[in-house]
């Protein structure tokens, strides 16, 4: 009994293997539904090949592990071709217990994929013992449940009972430990990489800035004395003045994008984003009326951050310019929602639109990439460029023709 235990659980660790052997660099979104589908099926049809055999008449065997992590993480779309594969697969072997094993399965698959959505809102310690806690209360009611179908428990169940209960809660606590650092770790190294590009984009604006600046400088200085020249006919100075007031503008132009690549000390401010918030939503709503879009507000915040106000608010524009054009077909719904979690300020931002992707979310945040048209995708960079200065981050939730969800989570020091 021992060792096939030890078989089933070395099962359930084989796709931890999987993953980080042909995937962990391929995968930018953890979530990947096809993946976990892909994944969890492989142990979920070993453990059930090679079960433990009992006197009593029936097998038993690690396969609710997959099932119960994959439901947690993907919910229904994973957890019911995984029901389908499970019950598929048990008619198949055949043999007593069949008609259990459909009816738990069935409980198992009503229950567990309902919390997919609070459970992935957890924070990653909160994951795992959640985690533990429903895999304790599933094998737990399937003991309970064989107890109908036999009149008397020998020994043998009993000691099963009593191997299994901790071998199951313990293996779901160390596959899920083993996800969240993959997690973790992919998070930080998009964290890094962006951080990286960023910090390479800043530089190069920064230089290029300048380096246009100059010939900008001189180009009005010479416009200027063709103004006052007398040689210069009057018909002629009006263009000389369009050409002026061009220059300003770019000049303008310029001053604000190296504003955006470093704080200014003149525009820092101490504020939980009240003000910087309903500030936006007064010029936005002007906007989301245009494209029939209802705004939604809601805050809570009850902490400080010091800010460069002119990027915090600016980079809350291109969020919500962004979300209201994701909605401009039909119309929809806005809702900003400001709260406190622990010590950090969470901004969230959910749209009504048509949605992305996984892959479309991966490539958020890159520079030149938009789901726009004659987009640039410039607007995402600067507000991730804003967002990591301040050492936030940002999660993207997102699902196609049902909308997109930005949070936005900004640490309190």
């Amino acid at each position: 009994m021992t060792e096939t235990l030890l078989n089933n659980f070395l099962f359930i660790l084989l796709p931890v293997l999987i993953y980080l052997i042909f995937f962990e660099d391929r995968l930018s979104h953890y979530r990947s539904h096809r993946v976990f589908l892909l994944l969890a099926a492989f142990p979920l049809i070993l453990t059930m090949t090679f079960p433990i055999k009992m006197e009593l008449g029936f097998n038993f065997d690690l396969r609710y592990i997959p099932f119960i992590i994959a439901a947690l993480f993907s919910g229904y779309k994973v957890a019911i071709p995984l029901y389908i594969l499970l019950n598929g697969y048990r008619f198949i072997l055949g043999g007593e217990g069949m008609i259990q094993s459909f009816l738990f399965s069935t409980v198992v698959l009503l229950v567990v994929p309902y919390w997919c959505r609070k459970f992935i809102q957890l924070t990653p310690k909160e994951r795992i013992i959640w985690g533990g806690i429903t895999s304790f209360l599933v094998v737990s009611f399937y003991l309970l449940t064989l107890t109908a179908f036999f009149p008397v428990l020998n020994e043998e169940y009993w000691m099963i009972a009593a191997n299994i209960v901790p071998v199951h809660v313990a293996g779901v606590v160390i596959v899920l430990v083993l996800i969240e650092k993959i997690i973790t770790n992919n998070q930080k190294r998009e964290q890094y990489m962006q951080s990286e590009r960023l910090n390479v984009i800043n530089e190069l604006s920064a230089s290029v800035s300048h380096e246009i600046r100059n010939p900008l400088t001189v180009t009005s200085g010479f416009l200027q004395l063709l103004k006052e020249s007398k040689t210069v006919k009057a018909d002629d100075k009006v263009y000389i003045e369009y050409s002026l007031t061009e220059l300003k503008r770019a000049e303008k132009i310029i001053s604000d994008f190296l504003s955006f690549a470093k704080p200014q000390a003149k525009n820092m401010v101490t504020t939980n984003l009240k003000s910087e918030i309903e500030y936006v939503n007064n010029i936005m709503v002007p906007y989301a009326h245009q494209h029939l879009v209802e705004l939604e507000f809601s805050f809570t915040n009850h902490l400080s951050r010091t800010f460069d106000q002119n990027q915090i608010q600016q980079c809350l524009i291109n969020l919500y310019k962004n979300a209201i054009e994701a909605m401009k077909e039909n119309g929809g719904t806005l809702s900003i929602d400001v709260f406190t979690k622990k010590r950090y300020i969470i901004i969230c931002i959910k749209d009504t639109g048509e949605g992305m992707t996984e892959e479309e979310v991966s490539l958020i945040g890159k520079p030149y990439y938009s789901t726009k048209k004659e987009g640039t995708g410039l607007g995402m960079v600067m507000v991730y460029s804003v967002v990591d200065k301040i050492g936030g981050r940002i999660e993207i939730d997102s699902e196609k023709g049902v909308g997109t969800t930005f949070q936005l989570t900004i640490p309190v020091k």
